[in-house]
């Protein structure tokens, strides 16, 4: 069982690894909170993490949201095997990103999967 703090942990390393700024905590946005955000230079990026038993499409409510607030990208955060039974055409018409963890900790971009493109 997968929980929301080994996710915490395993997305905060991955982008911490990549010399980015981490910040999670919930971050109130009008009437929704995410659940975390990454800082690069010039650009932020909102993180809704959801483990297998939440609702992802609330999740996804919440990233819209957080991109009408102002953050240049969204990014969903589950456990890889969800990330793949999810439907991709809902993150290609919002322009959302979906990252999986895998049972080792390792994060994966699931959604955009370009070939010749890095993970994030």
């Amino acid at each position: 069982m997968t929980n929301l703090r080994w996710l915490k942990w395993a997305i905060g390393r991955h982008f911490r690894q990549k010399g980015l700024k981490v910040h999670l905590a919930s971050i109130k946005l009008g009437n929704v909170a995410i659940d975390g955000e990454v800082e690069g230079k010039g650009w932020k990026i909102a993180l809704e993490i959801k483990t297998p038993r939440d609702d992802i499409t609330r999740g996804i409510g919440q990233l819209a949201e957080a991109l009408a607030y102002g953050y240049n990208q969204v990014a969903l955060v589950t456990t890889l095997r969800s990330a793949k039974r999810i439907d991709p055409a809902v993150f290609d018409r919002l322009g959302l990103v979906l990252l999986g963890i895998d049972s080792k900790g390792n994060v994966q971009q699931v959604y955009p999967s370009y070939a010749s493109c890095k993970s994030v």
